[in-house]
């Protein structure tokens, strides 16, 4: 399909799509599914507006289309639908690919076993009655007139 320059691609869906109606708010028409080009990836489409009322619950690999500004093309063949939209939220969930780049911060040693330490304690039931001792341990003068 070639888009004329006053047409524009918002989205391509891979596979099965939900499409969310939300009565009685501002947004309301959601397709949530996997983006064609990373299928790992989670599409978000909001149309600031009402789902038109011949669409289905789901959808098969749709595309949409931003046709002329406020007016978007869902289509799912064999069919498409027009949707008239004062604005479209387009968001991706990002985060395994973020996660594969910047990978989490190794935890420090004493914080390690600091988590050992109370979790041993806590298995046993003169370890738990060590932590609660603890815990209920009045503060000294000092601390409690700085808070």
């Amino acid at each position: 399909m070639s888009d004329s320059p006053a047409q524009r691609l918002i989205a391509v869906f891979h596979g099965p799509v939900v499409c969310r109606r939300e009565a009685g708010v501002r947004a309301g028409l959601t397709l949530v599914g996997a983006a064609a080009d990373c299928p790992a990836e989670t599409l978000i489409l909001t149309f600031l507006a009402p789902a038109p009322e011949d669409l289905p619950g789901s959808l098969s690999a749709p595309s949409v289309v931003e046709l002329d500004g406020q007016c978007y093309r869902i289509a799912s063949p064999p069919r498409e639908w027009l949707l008239w939209a004062p604005a479209v939220h387009v968001h991706r969930n990002v985060g395994a690919t973020f996660y594969r780049a910047v990978p989490p911060r190794p935890v420090p040693p004493a914080k390690r076993i600091f988590w050992w330490l109370v979790l041993t304690l806590a298995r046993r039931r003169t370890g738990q009655r060590l932590l609660r001792a603890l815990r209920a341990k009045p503060r000294s003068p000092e601390r409690e007139a700085g808070t």
